[in-house]
């Protein structure tokens, strides 16, 4: 079939319905009963001619040979109406925004083309303005589509700039596990974003790199002290161990638990490795403390168990000294001192004792010394005559101003004085206070 120059025949391959979207109308094959209200718009001669009734004028649109008349003039109004669904549905397709300006664009075009060659049978008028009303969906389909684009850009650009700062807010981090899990979260981000503005990408990629190169710059530089710091650490340690395992088998007790307290110190000032390292070395360093604390504990617990019975010799000189007491202030403490000077020198003789006894039974005696030395000092301050005599000038000292105020008193009472009598009357009865506690103490 052809247009007006010459009428085509189809074959019947040509029969066959193209594959595409439906349409609305089912008129799929010779079969079908329900004729299309296209077929109104043309008319069809015995010899299978077929003709468009066109608003201006009728066109010769083909002859069909491969049925019956009727059956022409319906083959070439379904060709109409598969034009139709066709721009129905890319008119649809671009008002809900399902379809690309672009494949719309040559959907339009393919329809406009077969409206100019009028080779189908149906309202010319109708598909004309549905092919104008497509082209206006169009336009503002390309129009939309532009702003959304636009629109996109500029949300991307945000997207990717918000990334970007962030990037470089995080290049001083020092929590190094946790900024380095970010800048990976970050990258990904930035892979998901639509690609936009080349020019642009690549300018704040590299300042995200750049970000993101420092931080892991100076990662590596914080890791690579830690490692020296823990290399020295080790060998400050293991220095250490090597002293405190010389000294674990020692039996020089004291001087042996003042170099270790030396080398506890040392171990303290000492820079720290890595938990796992300290740890290990930890071990080894206390288990050469142990060894020798158990040895010492041991040797300790030996000795104790050879000076065990001096504990009842001791015991019995204590209980004796404690018999001393209490000893009387105000008498002759002379032959206090002597008992008690002889029960200290059996005390040097017995020996040392178990160390679990040595405070308590050092302390019982303690007390009696210190009650003893007590006594003594009080007696010297009774009879030291340095004292009596300063005590005695007191006293006389306070005697003289008594007598002076009692005159005083009497004046005033002469007088009449009231105010002055009270005073003096305080005053004599304070003086002759101080008065009788210093001739107690004269005395």
């Amino acid at each position: 079939m052809t247009g007006d120059s010459a009428p085509s025949i189809p074959t019947p391959a040509a029969l066959k319905r193209p594959a595409g979207p439906p349409r609305p109308v089912a008129v799929g094959n010779e079969a079908d009963s329900t004729p299309s209200p296209s077929m109104a718009f043309g008319r069809v001669e015995s010899d299978g001619t077929v003709y468009l009734k066109a608003p201006d004028g009728e066109v010769k649109v083909g002859q069909y040979a491969a049925g019956s008349p009727e059956e022409g003039l319906a083959f070439f109004a379904r060709k109409y109406d598969d034009l139709v669904v066709e721009i129905d549905l890319v008119t649809t397709r671009l008002a809900d925004g399902r379809a690309k300006p672009d494949q719309a664009s040559a959907v339009i075009a393919r329809v406009r083309e077969g409206l100019t060659e009028r080779s189908f049978v149906g309202d010319v008028d109708a598909l004309t303005r549905k092919v104008e009303a497509a082209e206006a969906e169009l336009q503002a389909a390309t129009v939309r589509q532009a702003e959304h684009r636009e629109r996109l850009r500029e949300e991307t650009k945000a997207a990717r700039e918000a990334l970007v700062t962030e990037a470089e807010s995080l290049s001083d981090s020092t929590t190094w596990k946790t900024t380095s899990e970010r800048y990976s979260a970050i990258v990904e981000e930035w892979k998901a974003l639509p690609r936009s503005d080349r020019s642009l990408e690549q300018e704040l990629w590299k300042r995200l790199s750049a970000a993101r190169a420092g931080f892991d710059k100076r990662r590596r530089a914080h890791f690579a002290q830690l490692d020296s710091q823990r290399k020295e650490a080790l060998a400050a340690k293991r220095e250490i161990i090597a002293k405190a395992e010389a000294l674990a088998e020692s039996t020089d007790w004291g001087p042996t638990t003042r170099a270790l307290k030396k080398l506890m110190e040392e171990w303290k000032k000492a820079p720290r490795g890595s938990r796992s390292d300290e740890d290990k070395l930890w071990k080894r360093f206390k288990a050469a403390q142990d060894s020798f604390y158990s040895n010492m504990k041991a040797a300790d617990a030996a000795k104790d168990a050879e000076l065990a019975p001096n504990v009842e010799v001791k015991e019995a000189l204590v209980v004796k000294a404690e018999g001393l007491l209490p000893i009387d202030e105000s008498g002759d403490i002379t032959d206090a001192k002597r008992q008690l000077r002889s029960i200290q020198d059996q005390w040097d003789k017995a020996g040392d004792l178990p160390r679990n006894e040595r405070a308590r039974l050092e302390g019982r005696l303690r007390k009696v010394e210190d009650a003893l030395r007590k006594a003594e000092a009080k007696a010297w301050d009774r009879d030291d005559p340095e004292k009596r005599a300063r005590a005695e000038s007191t006293a006389n000292a306070f005697t003289d101003a008594l007598a002076k105020q009692e005159a005083e008193l009497e004046d005033a009472r002469s007088r009449g004085d009231e105010r002055a009598i009270r005073k003096l009357q305080d005053s004599i009865e304070s003086t002759r206070a101080l008065l009788e506690a210093a001739q107690r103490i004269a005395q």
